[in-house]
């Protein structure tokens, strides 16, 4: 028996609403298992693809259309041909949507199958690339080697993820070894198909890779210095959530604590250095929200650029340890500091060289001499010192890093022991480097004359083992000439500066830069 138009539609309109219900709870299983996927993964799911989003815009409207074709069904047909049923708008609707759903369902099959291929195409190369091992610090480097940095005028040369030189794929690495670079690997991924059984970290990484040596203070600061370069380049927006370490490709779990103090002051916060230490064995990669890599460091700073980076931190870490320049008035009074060493490269008559400088700061109305030794002191005592001195007399070594903690336009005078010149290579100038770069005075060198000869006459490598620890002699004229010259010096240039050196001196009150 055939039915009424009305109760035909009634009828198919039950139908409909258990199957749009039945859709809606297929729908919901669907998505939460996609939720679920998506978390372990740290993807997107596949539905919020374009093409998938072109489909669901093509189903809503199709549904509407549906509701009006409904509405219009609730009016009979005032005719209909006796050789034909009747047959409602919403058969030809409900034929539309079988094939949409097929297609949706084609769609995200297809879909699912590529994002598996992705994610099992990611390929890890070692972080430490064999074929350069001779030749890391020439040119193109052996760390990451398949990646290049971006280069922009005046400023340090890195690597970020995502962004446009990446392809906006993310950077993931399987690196916990601390023996040998080769181990540890890096990939590429995008973000909505990152590898099988890797691990997201949220927030910005700071990734480092050094031939120096962290626990040194003049190699930590040499290679955390970009960071801070990038930092004041991007408006000091965001400081990083974490550290990871490596060197020659192996990583490591710490730093000095000078440079860690530094670094802290600087970024506001605990130095937060990545060990990797939830990562199971196996396979298992970390890929990171957003990176930033160095692995070149200071190489490319304009001086403009590295005179910012040595005041920013600076200016952080005397705020760090409550420490401020000694003001004077513009009166011309002078702090001289003997910052000395033992072992060595000390100087093997230290109390001789102290009564040196000690009749020549006398001479010198205003005059302030101070003699420490770096390894009896803490990291803000340091910082506190330097903060205020004006003049800094030190052996070459490590200590001298603490140069720039000074305020600008102050001097440094530095010692060598024997053989320095002829056998250290091109490293016994870094503080002649850091002083110009951090605004500073450099006041030339001593070295000591009596050399012994050499026992390896042309072989420089074992000559400069003889002569890396020595001690450093004296000459009680030389030295009192040049103490002379640069205390007057020092003195005749804050009385030309005047009130200008004052508020020098006193530029860090308003709060530092990037605050």
């Amino acid at each position: 028996m055939k039915l009424p138009p009305t109760e035909i539609h009634n009828t198919k309109h039950k139908s409909h609403r258990r199957e749009r219900e039945r859709e809606r709870e297929r729908d919901m299983k669907t998505n939460t298992i996609s939720t679920k996927t998506s978390h372990h993964n740290h993807r997107r799911p596949c539905t919020l693809r374009p093409s998938t989003v072109f489909l669901w815009a093509s189903f809503v409207i199709i549904f509407f259309t549906a509701l009006v074709e409904i509405q219009l069904l609730q009016t009979p047909p005032t005719s209909s041909p006796s050789s034909q049923p009747f047959l409602p708008p919403s058969w030809d609707l409900l034929n539309k949507l079988q094939n949409l759903k097929a297609a949706f369902a084609a769609n995200t099959a297809t879909c699912s199958a590529a994002d598996d291929k992705l994610r099992r195409a990611v390929t890890f190369l070692p972080l430490k690339d064999l074929r350069y091992a001779k030749s890391a610090q020439e040119g193109h480097t052996w760390f990451m080697s398949s990646l290049h940095d971006t280069h922009e005028q005046g400023e340090v040369a890195y690597q970020q993820f995502p962004s446009e030189a990446s392809n906006g794929r993310l950077l993931c690495i399987k690196g916990r070894d601390i023996h040998d670079g080769a181990w540890n690997s890096y990939a590429l991924a995008w973000p909505e198909t990152l590898p099988y059984n890797a691990t997201l970290m949220k927030g910005l990484t700071f990734i480092s890779n050094n031939h120096y040596n962290y626990d040194n203070i003049w190699h930590g600061l040499s290679s955390l210095v970009p960071f801070v370069a990038w930092h004041i380049k991007n408006g000091c927006s965001v400081g990083p959530a974490r550290w990871v370490l490596f060197h020659w490709g192996e990583l490591r779990a710490q730093m000095g604590l000078w440079v860690k103090t530094l670094m802290e002051a600087t970024f506001t916060g605990p130095l937060n250095i990545e060990r990797f230490d939830f990562v199971g064995g196996g396979d298992e990669a970390v890929c990171f929200e957003k990176a930033v890599v160095m692995r070149h460091n200071e190489g490319g700073m304009s001086r403009q650029r590295r005179i910012e980076v040595f005041d920013l931190i600076r200016c952080k870490a005397r705020e760090h340890c409550n420490a401020s320049s000694a003001e004077d008035g513009g009166g011309g009074g002078i702090g001289m500091t003997l910052f000395m060493r033992t072992g060595a490269r000390s100087f093997r008559n230290e109390s001789a060289v102290v009564g040196i400088f000690e009749k020549e700061c006398r001479k010198v109305k205003g005059c302030r001499l101070m003699v420490a030794h770096s390894n009896n002191l803490t990291v803000c005592e340091q910082v506190k010192l330097m903060s205020s001195t004006d003049i800094l007399v030190s052996p070459h070594g490590a200590q001298l890093t603490n140069l720039f903690l000074m305020d600008r336009n102050s001097s440094v005078m530095e010692f060598y022991p024997e053989g320095w010149l002829k056998h250290a290579g091109v490293g016994q100038f870094i503080y002649h480097w850091m002083a110009e770069w951090s605004g500073m005075n450099y006041q030339g060198t001593w070295r000591d004359p009596d050399v012994n000869p050499c026992p390896y006459p042309g072989d420089n490598r074992r000559c400069m083992n003889i002569y890396k620890s020595g001690q450093i002699g004296y000459n009680e004229t030389a030295f009192s000439v040049w103490a002379r010259y640069v205390l007057n010096d020092a003195k005749q240039r804050k009385l030309d500066e005047g009130k200008e050196k004052s508020r020098d001196r006193s530029e860090y009150a308003g709060g530092c830069a990037c605050s």
